[in-house]
């Protein structure tokens, strides 16, 4: 059955270069979070879908795939690009419907999927080795080669952008992709294989098996024929597909919760941060790894930060994803009840709530809507403050001093993303430093997005890194070679 929000029938596999149905035959329901209704429906991939998708990715990189030169490949990928661009307004509209997420939000991921794409493509043929020196008789030189086969498992909060940052970077060394988009959100990922198709990629180069994680998902984690796999994720999830891979001894690179701070001190510049501190709250909902959930705020400007945050969440509008407002709704029903329970238990706990802002009386009924909402003077041990709430809810945290500052910023079991704001040039760097996460941003949150910024995690918010030069050395192996010749 084709989804109405799509012009194709989006309940087919993409194996191989050809489309069809899922062994088995079977199909899930695809969701509008807006409605709290059917779209349509999606395939529901099997452990032999998995199987036939991990050797057509084979067969593509051990023949036509393998055999293009990096600057071919790099052609390729800039092709799709241009597709991208050309096809952002429909790929835009699919995003928003299928994710919650307001229109505009949608266009920029689809922006950046052609930006990932074109940087990726430009970068192909400039992945270079090294000569190493070595002992009198010997040339000894380093290449960097594709994995092989790579698994990219892909959550629902942004699907293009890191189907863009993870699939583009291995299709740029040369690898073969088996993707498994989240079973919540399927369109973006089932049209980037059309765009594939038209970009002319070899038949197999890119597969894509739409599934339940615990079928589809499990079955590739764990499958003999994968030389890497990509995951981006909740934490628990993470642990099962290191797991799985462990077996075979295969590579992964997990990029996985978060608990963002924003340091925001006396000295720092209000107005410029403003924006970024409740944007970078409530953005997609609140469902964003590097999400600043928590506001750490020197004493002597808490009341003026709370005050100022507040006024700009009572002028957020919640609405339809194709409304294009501020805020749309979460993905899912058992999303919306994960973050209700949260703000349950800031109700529980007697918790300052500064801000809720408004649910209209005319958002549809069905639909999975979330009051973003800002709560102040929160203890630093507090479940909120400790928590991956994924939903729009900020936690604000004061603080006395740069000491104490940091001992809160890093007091979480995760370390993905953190932001400082201040005048002080000796702190920014001693804070940069000391800040235990994968990203620091100075002054700002994020830069736009950053695709030549390498990102990733420490501790719980996982290991390995995406984006920028990195994510081509993560999706590469270095060979050594030493060649004797006196």
């Amino acid at each position: 059955m084709s989804c109405a929000a799509a012009a194709f029938d989006t309940s087919l596999v993409f194996v191989g270069g050809h489309w069809r149905r899922a062994a088995g035959g079977g199909t899930l329901p695809l969701m509008d979070p807006s409605e709290g209704a059917p779209l349509g429906e999606i395939a529901r991939g099997q452990a032999a879908d998995i199987d036939e998708a991990v050797r057509a990715a084979r067969t593509a990189q051990d023949g036509p795939w393998g055999a293009l030169a990096a600057a071919e490949r790099g052609r390729v990928l800039a092709k799709m690009s241009a597709l991208v661009l050309e096809e952002a307004d429909e790929l835009a509209r699919l995003e928003a419907l299928d994710v919650g997420k307001p229109l505009k939000q949608a266009r920029a991921d689809a922006l950046a999927l052609a930006r990932y794409l074109e940087f990726y493509g430009g970068a192909a043929d400039k992945v270079m080795g090294r000569t190493i020196p070595f002992a009198n008789g010997y040339t000894a030189f380093t290449l960097r080669e594709p994995h092989g086969v790579t698994a990219h498992i892909v959550p629902w909060n942004y699907p293009m952008q890191i189907i863009g940052r993870s699939v583009g970077a291995a299709l740029a060394m040369g690898n073969a992709c088996v993707l498994k988009p989240a079973e919540e959100a399927c369109l973006t990922a089932l049209a980037f294989a059309r765009i594939a198709e038209r970009a002319g990629l070899p038949p197999g180069a890119l597969n894509v098996v739409p599934g339940l994680g615990e079928e589809a998902g499990a079955a590739l984690s764990a499958h003999a024929g994968i030389d890497h796999i990509s995951f981006t994720g909740s934490v628990a999830v993470g642990a099962l597909v290191q797991a799985a891979a462990a077996k075979n001894a295969v590579p992964v690179t997990l990029e996985l919760g978060g608990k963002s701070p924003q340091l925001v001190f006396a000295d720092a510049d209000l107005d410029a941060a403003l924006p970024f501190l409740v944007n970078a709250g409530i953005q997609n909902a609140g469902q964003t790894c590097s999400a600043a959930s928590r506001i750490l705020v020197e004493r002597a400007v808490l009341g003026e930060v709370v005050a100022r945050m507040a006024e700009r969440y009572r002028a957020l509008r919640v609405g339809r994803a194709l409304d294009d407002l501020d805020v749309g709704p979460v993905i899912s029903q058992r999303q919306h009840e994960i973050v209700s329970g949260y703000l349950g238990l800031v109700d529980a706990s007697g918790l300052e709530v500064a801000a809720r802002a408004a649910l209209p009386p005319t958002l549809p009924r069905g639909g999975w809507y979330v009051a973003p909402t800002l709560v102040a003077d929160v203890n630093p041990g507090h479940r909120i403050a400790q928590e991956e709430i994924f939903g729009p809810v900020q936690a604000v945290i004061a603080f006395d001093g740069e000491a104490e500052a940091l001992d809160i910023a890093n007091g979480t079991p995760y370390g993905l993303v953190a932001g400082v704001w201040t005048r002080d040039g000796a702190r920014q760097l001693r804070l940069a430093r000391k800040l235990r996460c994968g990203q620091v941003f100075v002054n700002n949150y994020g830069a736009g997005g950053g695709v030549e910024l390498p990102f990733g995690g420490v501790k719980h918010s996982g290991h390995g890194r995406e984006k920028g030069f990195e994510a081509l050395y993560g999706f590469s192996s270095l060979k050594t070679i030493a060649i004797k010749h006196d």
